[in-house]
């Protein structure tokens, strides 16, 4: 079986994009493919969206309950965007890789760049064909305002340009060829890391 078979500790790979790139859908379509793929669920203090649940989604948390969670560094990483925070669970994280699973942390430039100083993991950039069609993208989901909207293709370009630092960069522009290439380099990690032990 591709990405498994093996009794040893599972990898971590990290995958940032700015919002509407698709990061998401791509990373759900590698979890469907291979059952030793795991996904992050991150805590967050947001409302939850229309249709987003509680423990599949985020774990939607109030703030203090967060702030508790900090002074505690329950935390792999974790980030506070537009006032809203964002964390990875350290335990979750290395109990899934304890059991052999590969793990994907779906987060921000900023949450993947403190990564980089303190553990080792595969770093893989979704970019969108251009900022006007991320915006179009943004625009027809329909599920924020557009001073919301402004404010995403702002820190987009942020993003971008943080894109230099990651070992591997995807353009979303055609679904099913971008996760050709994200699922190639997920086989070509696993079988690299599997020769180094």
């Amino acid at each position: 079986m591709l990405l498994g078979g093996k009794n040893k500790k599972g990898s971590l790979f990290i995958v940032s994009a700015p919002a509407g790139t698709g990061k998401t859908t791509l990373v759900n379509l590698l979890v469907q493919e291979f059952p030793t793929v795991i996904a992050s669920i991150s805590y967050t203090t947001r409302d939850p969206r229309l249709g987003e649940v509680n423990g599949k989604d985020y774990y939607f948390i109030t703030e203090s309950e967060f702030e508790a969670k900090i002074a505690a560094a329950d935390f792999l990483e974790y980030v506070k965007l537009y006032d809203t925070y964002y964390g990875t669970s350290r335990e979750w994280v290395e109990i899934q890789r304890q059991l052999g699973l590969h793990v994907i942390l779906v987060i921000d430039t900023q949450g993947a760049l403190q990564l980089q100083k303190l553990c080792e993991a595969t770093f893989i950039f979704i970019r969108p064909p251009s900022l006007d069609e991320l915006k179009n993208r943004l625009i027809n989901r329909q599920t924020e305002s557009l001073e919301m909207i402004e404010k995403r293709l702002a820190c987009a370009e942020r993003e971008l340009e943080a894109a230099q630092y990651y070992d591997y960069e995807i353009i979303n522009d055609d679904l099913q060829e971008a996760y050709q290439v994200l699922r190639s380099i997920l086989i070509a990690e696993y079988h690299l890391i599997s020769k180094k032990l």
